[in-house]
């Protein structure tokens, strides 16, 4: 029996190797832990889309639109304050019932008795939380990309199966109302015809200014060293504490693995791909020079599909060449093009004046609390709340979800590729049988990344 079904009161299961020696509960199968239609949540990573996903996942539990409901009893976080915050604010939203707190996450898995975990951490920790998660009886959503090396991903997959977890990426195109609509009547109904190009991007950016800030002490609220944790540890600077640590590659993959994940997997899905034949990919920094920022300002990736090319662009600098679709992807098909992002879609046939189009679905009217909400992407709400629907109803029938971990894995490894390509200067052939590169012994020692100790790489 699962977690999800039983609480384990008397047998200790001891934590693998790759999360440490704190021991987890496991399930014993003669004790009812909850009500048949609420589930116990825990949250580690309490900043902003850790936020967001519980919000998101609170209102469909407490409005009844999924199978279960939910009730947050733990969070966790290496930061006082950001703990202490979402403590208050998931009090208020469920009638002053406040949640325990934990700094270290192997110790909320311990004691807590949870059937659902959300990891909202930045990502070189997405790995050894969700496995933990997992091998601890929960099932688990997870934000995306769920790892930084390709060894990561295979790793979180496998015990995903192993232990029958259903694991939602939050990768949330693919509950996206608008982008579901583009997908069946203008893709799937053959109106745009067979695809011959893809392009995904983002072109978010403004002026060409480097990213510069001094290190500084850490604050005493702020476990610094436990926040680096497998990575490497950098100089403190203030940024790390909030979402922009993401100007590290220390940390995650980038623009490509952060924006371009979710536009690669929206073209994955809208066409039915997997794995590329090959990789390959040039850019760096050529415009934010001299900050602190090690990642590529301008980069293109080229997934070779044999007789199909997605191809991702960004800039992180410089004019967007269309407002309404700042990031998203281009479909060129033999009919017309689709233009498709989280603001809407568009369809025209070529020498057409005619276009089809959909935008954002807007559900302040029914969530008027969102436009309050700190954090919140109003073009970006309701698909969230559609995901965790989609997960809460696969936890009930034990189904594979929307983003399964499995398309998080291909998406991910996909874009790890692509700065592996980037860093190598040359094209990657992928063995989809093999988990690995094709005759390249020294890009294959790159698919996992030296983990700083104590941790262990999965």
């Amino acid at each position: 029996m699962k977690r999800r079904n039983f609480i384990k009161l008397g047998t200790l299961s001891a934590v693998s190797a790759t999360t440490s020696a704190i021991p987890v509960l496991r399930a014993q199968d003669d004790t009812p832990k909850t009500p048949d239609k609420t589930l116990r949540v825990g949250l580690i990573g309490t900043g902003w889309y850790g936020n967001v996903d519980l919000y998101c996942l609170m209102q469909v539990g407490q409005e009844g639109s999924a199978a279960y409901g939910v009730d947050v009893v733990a969070l966790c976080d290496v930061d006082r304050d950001a703990l202490e915050n979402t403590k208050r604010r998931v009090a208020e939203r469920q009638d002053g019932q406040e949640p325990e707190t934990f700094h270290d996450y192997r110790e909320m898995l311990a004691k807590s008795a949870l059937d659902v975990v959300l990891i909202g951490t930045p990502d070189h920790w997405h790995a050894l939380t969700t496995i933990a998660a997992i091998e601890a009886g929960c099932d688990v959503y997870v934000q995306k990309p769920i790892g930084v090396d390709v060894r990561e991903c295979q790793a979180m997959l496998e015990a995903a199966r192993k232990h029958d977890a259903v694991v939602q990426v939050g990768m949330q195109r693919r509950s996206t109302t608008h982008l579901l609509h583009a997908k069946e009547l203008v893709v799937d109904s053959g109106k745009l015809g067979r695809v011959g190009q893809v392009q995904v991007f983002s072109f978010y950016g403004g002026p060409g200014r480097a990213f510069r800030q001094e290190p500084e002490e850490v604050p005493e609220a702020f476990d610094f060293d436990f926040w680096c944790g497998p990575a490497p540890k950098l100089p403190y600077y203030p940024c790390l504490r909030s979402r922009s640590w993401r100007n590290f590659m220390e940390y995650g993959n980038g623009t490509l693995g952060d924006m371009g994940v979710h536009m690669f997997d929206m073209a994955r899905w809208f066409l039915g791909l997997r794995y590329p034949k090959a990789v390959y990919s040039v850019g760096g920094q050529y415009i934010k020079k001299g900050g602190i920022s090690n990642c590529s300002d301008t980069q293109t990736v080229v997934f070779d599909y044999g007789d199909l090319e997605v191809v991702w662009d960004h800039r992180t600098w410089a004019e967007l060449p269309d407002r309404r679709h700042p990031w998203g992807g281009y479909f060129y098909g033999e009919n017309g093009l689709l233009k498709a992002s989280v603001f809407g879609y568009d369809f025209r046939r070529y020498y057409s004046d005619e276009t089809e189009s959909e935008n954002f679905l807007d559900e302040t009217d029914k969530y008027p609390q969102d436009k309050k909400e700190p954090g919140l992407e109003l073009q970006c709400v309701e698909a969230v709340r559609n995901h965790m629907r989609d997960f809460l109803d696969r936890i009930a029938d034990r189904g594979r979800p929307r983003s399964d971990v499995e398309e998080g894995a291909i998406s991910t490894i996909c874009c790890v590729l692509g700065n592996l390509s980037m860093k190598l200067g040359r094209a990657l052939e992928w063995d989809e049988t093999t988990g690995s590169v094709k005759n390249d012994d020294e890009a294959n020692a790159l698919l996992a990344r030296e983990y700083r100790a104590p941790w262990i790489h999965p």
